[in-house]
């Protein structure tokens, strides 16, 4: 006799057992149980900062059969695609944006799986539950709209069949390529064009001028006193820019301690004193570019530290992707190559639904040029571009 197959929205992962869940993340150290637990244990993303989980679960008995993260978010602070227009239109006309329902991992523009669930027939179960919760006022607090922020297509795709609506963004990633398999940075260098390669080099000898040298440290090989200097140059980078850090000292410790294995913190020293650190999540097959702080200007060392020095972690590590993070038309002249991203959204309101619509619908056409435009500016020569 087959078990009934039962959604259940849960607020915490306390009860769900990490071996569980990651069975449904997989490899990505965005999904892992580990990684949410210090999210919201540390307090980062919790109720009190306006990330409130609602997890939907999906269980057959006892077994868990599928997830989805979701959140119930009182602002639009830590996502990377911008409803802010939409929260003031809303506003301007008398109506509230606010709470939302939102499936995103906090703080991280990273394209992955966000319906985690084996089967197509288990996937729509759990798009038919939270856009349940959404259309439930009582159940979804009286939420505006649904968002789904950075899913890979095929899940846009099931998304968009429940009656979402797609909408599309850009970013630049950097790719070892298979045809080649780079054996070293040089290697990378030798296809691009002579204009940006010679720009690289001159990037690459100021840092070295300047007395720079760089360490690369797993989770393992962090100790406190990294922690603390990263936090440092992470807070500071929050503050130059006039705004509050999303994450604090006992959510990095925590998560070097806990999957240490998916952690890469890039120091860049002076006479054995570090002066800016890059952290970096990774697993065997792709690297994710994430925060970063220094001390002390010094030219060209943003550059080398987030980018150089992880492409050549990736090299040195046989990892394929190298996700640099959230926009940056700069990294195109450095080797970073322009990918599509996808978000889905469903909003309450017939009217706001409509015209949102339209104007996603006239954004996509814009960005599909745009991606025309700049794969015509390919950083590689055109006997190398794939």
């Amino acid at each position: 006799m087959m078990s009934v197959l039962a959604i259940k929205i849960v607020d915490s992962l306390e009860d769900i057992s990490a071996t569980a869940w990651n069975a449904l993340g997989g490899d990505d150290p965005f999904l892992r149980h580990e990684f949410f637990s210090a999210l919201h244990e540390t307090g980062c993303a919790s109720k009190q900062t306006g990330w409130s989980p609602k997890f939907v679960t999906l269980w057959e008995g006892n077994v868990l059969r599928g997830a989805l993260p979701l959140y119930l978010k009182s602002h639009s602070y830590g996502e990377y695609v911008f409803d802010w227009a939409w929260a003031d239109a809303y506003r301007r006309y008398g109506y509230a944006y606010y709470p939302k329902l939102l499936s995103a991992i906090p703080f991280s523009p990273i394209t992955g799986r966000r319906l985690l669930a084996k089967t197509a027939e288990h996937r729509a179960l759990l798009i038919s539950a939270v856009l349940r919760m959404a259309q439930d006022r009582n159940r979804g607090a009286g939420v505006s709209s649904f968002h789904c922020l950075f899913p890979q297509e095929h899940e846009a795709r099931e998304m968009e069949a429940a009656g979402m609506t797609l909408r599309h963004g850009i970013q630049f990633h950097w790719k070892n390529r298979a045809d080649v398999n780079y054996e070293n940075f040089e290697d990378f260098l030798g296809g691009m064009s002579h204009s940006k390669r010679k720009k690289i080099r001159q990037e690459r000898r100021k840092v070295n001028a300047a007395g720079i040298r760089f360490q690369w440290l797993s989770g393992n090989d962090i100790s406190d006193d990294h922690w603390r200097f990263f936090i440092d140059c992470y807070n500071k980078t929050y503050d130059d820019h006039r705004s509050m850090p999303y994450l604090n000292l006992e959510f990095f410790a925590r998560i070097g301690r806990s999957m240490p294995e998916n952690v890469l913190l890039i120091l860049a020293l002076r006479d054995g004193e570090p002066v800016a650190a890059a952290f970096n999540l990774h697993n065997s097959h792709t690297l994710y570019g994430r925060y970063w702080g220094t001390k002390e200007f010094i030219s060209g060392l943003h550059f080398e530290t987030c980018y150089y020095q992880a492409i050549e972690y990736c090299i040195a590590n046989g990892i394929r992707l190298f996700e640099g993070g959230a926009q940056g038309e700069h990294k195109l002249a450095r080797g970073f190559l322009p990918v599509r991203t996808w978000s889905a959204h469903w909003l309450a309101h017939p009217e706001f639904s409509a015209a949102i619509g339209n104007y996603l619908g006239r954004e996509a056409k814009d960005i599909d040029h745009y991606l025309d435009e700049l794969n015509d500016n390919s950083p590689f020569r055109k006997d190398v571009r794939e």
